[in-house]
């Protein structure tokens, strides 16, 4: 870390290697924030997103990047972590198979512990309850929840030193991160979205993370450098 950067505060952002989570990232750097990121190998069956985390830390010049194994496969319960057909037929109503039982609220879990034991107050998140597919842990009640839960179950909360969780995304329509990602300057391929990739490394173009992505480009605009399979 530079003299520039221990000069900052630190926060930890939660890097899937999604477009949102790489948004996040350079907005928490934006607002003057040294940033290390937490990425989490939970056995997903997008492991390119991996590379994508990998590929935004060291673009973003983050101070540190940390990835860590928590195979969910274990549990299963999800077209991500189990031999469930990711749905490709648009997205609908109802909480689809590919949410992950209680994925954001073990990964905030898990960044709220690295920024404790890292100094850090400020954790960020990039999830978003507007275009999204309904997900219960990424609604705006969850993250104020979530916020008191690691002010009464931290050893820096009960000391008077809480944690803020902001969620920079939380009431923005992907079109809107879409404008984000071109003003910042992020190239959009440097993320990965798709849940159910090709063989040969193409976004499949049909799953509800790739239709909501599309449409919030094509809705601001914007070109997605990524590429599709259809």
């Amino acid at each position: 870390m530079t003299d520039r950067e221990h000069s900052k505060p630190l926060a930890v952002v939660l890097l899937s290697g999604g477009l949102d989570s790489m948004v996040t990232a350079a907005l928490a750097q934006e607002a003057g924030f040294a940033v290390h990121a937490l990425t989490v190998d939970y056995g997903q069956r997008h492991k390119l997103e991996l590379q994508s985390a990998a590929r935004i830390a060291e673009r973003l010049g983050l101070v540190r990047h940390t990835q860590i194994a928590l195979d969910l496969r274990a549990f299963g319960g999800s077209a991500l972590t189990d031999a469930i057909d990711v749905p490709k037929d648009g997205v609908g109503d109802d909480i689809p198979v590919t949410y992950v039982p209680a994925r954001n609220l073990v990964f905030l879990a898990l960044t709220t512990a690295c920024a404790e034991a890292a100094g850090a107050r400020d954790v960020f998140i990039g999830v978003n309850a507007l275009d999204y597919s309904g997900y219960p842990d990424c609604r705006p009640e969850f993250i104020a929840s979530f916020a008191e839960t690691a002010r009464l179950g931290t050893k820096a909360g009960v000391e008077g030193a809480p944690f803020t969780i902001h969620a920079p995304l939380q009431h923005m329509t992907k079109a809107d991160i879409a404008r984000e990602c071109a003003r910042l300057g992020l190239d959009p391929a440097w993320s990965w979205s798709c849940y159910d990739p090709t063989s040969g490394g193409l976004a499949c173009g049909l799953c509800d993370s790739c239709r909501l992505r599309k449409k919030g480009f094509a809705e601001a605009g914007i070109a997605d450098s990524t590429r599709y399979n259809a």
